[in-house]
């Protein structure tokens, strides 16, 4: 067996054949934001409370007692309803009473608002506007080597870079 052993070392390859693959992927984005608005109308409201007040609607054949007004959100002008009127009279003449009443009109619909150079004019709306101008692109710049190394100098406000490298490797 001893004299077979270098014949059957001789016999048998000596190296492994392997194929082998490698995939470097490198992808670079800079971003910079767009202008945009948002913008919170107020709502219409109303309110009323009392205390020895006798309330109505309406005149003539129309009165309604023990009746109060409010929003018609069945009159939309422009988006915001119309005013139904309260009629208040006190009950007991001479007594004490109390009276409360409040409405606040909400903000008409709006159109359009087209951003320009990166700021809108916009009308002054009752609610909450946040504008957000445009990003400013400033020394921003980004370099992006086949080596995998990037390098991001960073822009003004609203920007963003992003570099990236995958590398993958297969052996079959």
């Amino acid at each position: 067996m001893r004299k077979l052993l270098p014949f059957i070392l001789f016999l048998s390859p000596s190296s492994a054949f392997a194929e082998i693959t490698a995939k470097y992927v490198t992808s670079a984005q800079i971003s910079i934001d767009s202008p945009y608005v948002i913008t919170n109308a107020a709502p219409s409201s109303y309110s009323i409370s009392g205390n020895n007040v006798t309330t109505s609607t309406g005149t003539g054949d129309s009165l309604v007692t023990n009746a109060i007004g409010g929003l018609n959100l069945g009159s939309l002008s422009n988006g915001v309803p119309a005013l139904v009127n309260t009629n208040k009279t006190v009950t007991t003449a001479g007594s004490a009473f109390s009276f409360s009443e409040s409405y606040q009109a909400g903000d008409a619909t709006q159109t359009a608002i087209t951003p320009s150079s990166g700021i809108a004019t916009l009308p002054v709306l009752g609610g909450q506007t946040t504008v957000i101008s445009g990003g400013t692109a400033g020394s921003l710049a980004l370099t992006s080597l086949s080596s995998g190394v990037h390098t991001c100098s960073s822009g003004g406000s609203g920007t963003s870079c992003i570099g990236s490298t995958t590398v993958s490797i297969t052996v079959d």
